[in-house]
């Protein structure tokens, strides 16, 4: 590779110029809605309008009409695949990771109109839409990187008269499965860890967001990944589920809820006929993060992170803070301002600068974040909201609530939205012990100023990723390797230096090199 990894940078929105630009890229995506997704197998393109994503904060607005994968096309692209991968297996590690390298920069030459798509199809706010095309363009040139590195194997120990080696092969054929709400970011790490390896991957995206998955494989069939390699599913649920049990598929990449992850997982699992392999799945099925707050812990640093984790894209996220666990000494205080601080957000439309949180993705997840805030008001007590503006648009109001029984389910379950519990702890050791209770074990955070607080925290969190005085989002490719433990996924760190030998088998060749005559 020509230069170090270095994380790609985001824009600074506080320039004038810079905004002016994206309102400039705004209104060239509007100008070109809806966009039309094929299903895209190979060289053939299926168009078709059995599927629409809409804008939340707009729902009659269509972004994307895109057709809707059968059986049939699940089979298609299956056998592209298994032919695909044949040439591109082989290719050496460096060639193909100067494809995703160019796959990068076709992303970065486009990243503003890219990210105005987001704003538009998944109401990501500015400065999260960006963020979330560089994070796509982050793991391009860090699995590229790491590719070629992988390519060398490793030393093995040598002893005189023998020769052994250790490769690394890839599997065959992965399917990803891929979110709405990093909808770029997501599906380009887990496709690019299995093309940098040599998969050939076949993309469902999630049906909300069709229209960003369709950038991403422009980008890398652009890049010169070959278009027998890289296949474009878009569909509902049944397209992902064929996937997974076809016998053609070696491996699953999911990113989504518990509940489809335990089906994902149990149906990999069971052997189909023709199928000569197990199908290992890469999951990663979100969270119910706490940030314990310890009695000496700077608040002026606490409260905006926590808020900020709490609620920025309307607390959309698997890493998102959905529970504080404050010691009770400082708990009135933290209440307080973190009242205050919810009483100033802003909650409008996501292409709006300035705005907090955004509308949520659809109908369905308003009335689902709304029966818990609910709840939350009837079994304890809200102290401060945020209200949601006026007119359409899937909003909901950001909440902060507090006395609620230990058995809530808001204190239990993943909300995905604005909803955040507070809950007073007499010790340090007390909120540790609910943190361990959980069933999830994705991010946590830690707000403290001794040095030996964190230290048993750290040996006794369960989590993938924990944070200290700082928030729990945004974990940055090279830097912050992501990825939960118990329910909350299964599986090596996503942007971390282990995460492509999921998507490989090793293979070890030991040699006799001590030679008894020659062949006549």
């Amino acid at each position: 590779m020509p230069t170090p990894f270095a994380n790609e940078p985001v824009l600074e929105m506080r320039r004038a110029p810079v905004r002016a630009r994206l309102g400039q890229a705004l209104d060239h995506v509007d100008a070109e809605l809806p966009v039309r997704v094929p299903i895209w197998i190979g060289d053939d393109r299926r168009e078709g309008d059995g599927l629409q994503s809409t804008d939340p904060g707009a729902p009659d607005r269509v972004v994307a009409q895109a057709a809707t994968a059968t059986d049939a096309d699940v089979d298609a692209a299956v056998a592209q695949a298994r032919q695909g991968r044949l040439g591109w297996g082989a290719a050496p590690a460096p060639e193909r990771a100067a494809a995703l390298i160019a796959a990068a920069a076709w992303l970065r030459e486009r990243r503003l109109e890219i990210a105005a798509l987001e704003v538009r199809e998944c109401a990501k706010p500015w400065p999260e839409a960006d963020a979330d095309v560089c994070e796509a363009i982050d793991f391009l040139e860090y699995y590229a990187r790491a590719a070629v590195e992988l390519g060398h194997g490793r030393q093995l120990l040598q002893m005189p008269g023998e020769r052994n080696e250790l490769r690394y092969v890839p599997r065959g054929v992965v399917a990803v499965i891929s979110p709405w709400n990093f909808p770029l970011a997501i599906p380009c790490g887990m496709t690019s860890a299995a093309l940098a390896t040599g998969n050939a991957v076949i993309l469902k995206p999630a049906e909300q967001s069709p229209a960003l998955a369709y950038r991403l494989v422009q980008a890398l069939r652009a890049g010169g990944v070959p278009p027998g390699v890289i296949s474009l599913l878009p569909g509902e649920g049944d397209a992902g589920a064929a996937l997974v049990r076809h016998p053609g598929v070696h491996a699953v990449a999911f990113t989504g809820s518990l509940a489809v992850g335990r089906e994902i997982i149990a149906t990999a699992a069971q052997l189909t006929d023709g199928q000569r392999h197990f199908k290992p799945v890469v999951a990663e099925l979100g969270g119910k993060n706490c940030v314990i707050v310890a009695a000496d812990a700077d608040l002026d640093e606490a409260v905006p992170a926590i808020v900020g984790s709490a609620f920025h894209y309307a607390g959309q996220k698997c890493s998102a803070a959905s529970r504080v666990l404050v010691h009770e000494a400082i708990a009135d205080r933290l209440l307080e301002r973190l009242a205050g601080a919810v009483r100033t957000l802003v909650v409008g439309q996501a292409q709006t600068l300035g705005i907090d949180v955004p509308p949520v993705i659809e109908h369905a997840a308003q009335e689902r974040v709304n029966r818990y805030a609910e709840l939350a008001a009837r079994e304890g007590r809200i102290v401060a909201s945020a209200d949601a503006p006026e007119g359409d648009g899937w909003f909901c109001p950001a909440t902060l609530a507090t006395d609620l029984p230990s058995g809530s389910a808001v204190l239990g379950e993943e909300i995905f939205g604005p909803v955040l519990a507070v809950q007073p702890v007499a010790t340090v050791e007390q909120a540790c012990d609910v943190v361990d209770e959980l069933a999830y074990a994705l991010t946590g955070g830690l707000f403290t100023r001794d040095p030996g607080i964190v230290r048993r925290v750290r040996e006794r969190s369960p989590v993938g990723n924990l944070y200290v005085n700082r928030g729990i989002t945004g974990a940055m490719v090279g830097r912050q390797p992501f990825g939960g433990n118990r329910l909350s996924g299964t599986g090596l760190k996503a942007g971390g230096p282990d995460y492509l030998l999921q998507f490989v088998e090793q293979r070890a060749v030991s040699e006799n090199t001590m030679r008894h005559g020659l062949e006549a």
